[in-house]
């Protein structure tokens, strides 16, 4: 405590990375944290992609165009950023995150493997949680029941999936997708682990 100042002076949050195969439902377990546990920070991605319709800037993405997503890359803005399909700019802008871990916020990146890697160069102290399906029959079953993607589709992302996977040991931790409230909940409580009062 600060003499005369009457406060204690305030903890940093800690950066939490969570990734894993396509399907494994990074994005459902996201939505659950963000709805039931307000006191998580999440980070907004900047891309160079148009808006779809009802997104909104600043809130669903930052929309910017090719030559200032390239500026920020240089000046070396983003935590980790990538051409996806090979043609739109995603990325994590730095400023953002070290901020609400300044202001004592624990904050969750929800990334891809690629993504991930590039954080752990970029924010080493970071905790990687690498999120499991409960089988491998049962990712391809959430998988083909998206019906999102065609055969040849489907295919490339099994492929990708089996790679993905054998990245875990790569990971701090593992939690199992098994039920989204259980695995929601292991994650955050692997997010305030070690941390008093959180």
């Amino acid at each position: 405590m600060t003499a005369g100042s009457g406060t204690a002076p305030r903890e940093p949050g800690r950066l939490t990375v969570l990734a894993g195969p396509t399907a494994v439902g990074k994005g459902t377990i996201a939505a659950y944290v963000r709805t039931h546990f307000p006191g998580v920070w999440f980070s907004v991605s900047m891309t160079t992609r148009k808006p779809r319709p009802g997104e909104v800037d600043g809130v669903h993405y930052h929309f910017v165009d090719d030559q200032e997503f390239d500026r920020l890359v240089v000046a070396g803005e983003f935590l980790e950023h990538a051409v996806v399909h090979g043609v739109a700019k995603y990325g994590t802008p730095r400023g953002p995150v070290e901020r609400a871990i300044r202001e004592g916020r624990d904050a969750l990146l929800e990334i891809d493997l690629q993504g991930a890697r590039q954080v752990r160069v970029t924010w080493p102290d970071a905790l990687f949680v690498f999120l499991a399906p409960p089988s491998w029959d049962e990712l391809v079953r959430r998988l083909v029941g998206r019906g999102t993607e065609d055969e040849g589709e489907r295919r490339r992302r099994l492929d990708t999936a089996q790679a993905e996977l054998a990245a875990q040991f790569e990971f701090d931790r593992v939690v199992v997708n098994d039920d989204v409230r259980r695995a929601s909940e292991e994650l955050v409580s692997l997010m305030r682990s070690g941390r008093p009062g959180r």
